[in-house]
């Protein structure tokens, strides 16, 4: 189930943000991009419908992904 990103208070969206971000461990290549700004192409890729929240039922937990692989499940 899509979860309305926009209904999330500010603080509660941001900890979800930052939790993905630093659950994935995303290699950035040469360059280290800081928290603040992988937060924010996360932020900006939910604003612009690129990512998703995602509330699974069957194990309870919110998570992101992309429209994309939401669509294909």
């Amino acid at each position: 189930m899509i979860i309305p990103w926009q209904q999330l208070e500010t603080e509660t969206l941001n900890n979800l943000i930052e939790y993905y971000v630093l659950r994935e461990g995303t290699d950035y290549g040469e360059q280290e991009i800081s928290l603040a700004q992988k937060v924010a192409q996360v932020r900006a890729q939910l604003q612009s419908g690129e990512v998703v929240l995602v509330f699974s039922e069957l194990h309870e937990t919110v998570n992101l992904m992309s429209k994309q692989q939401f669509n294909e499940q």
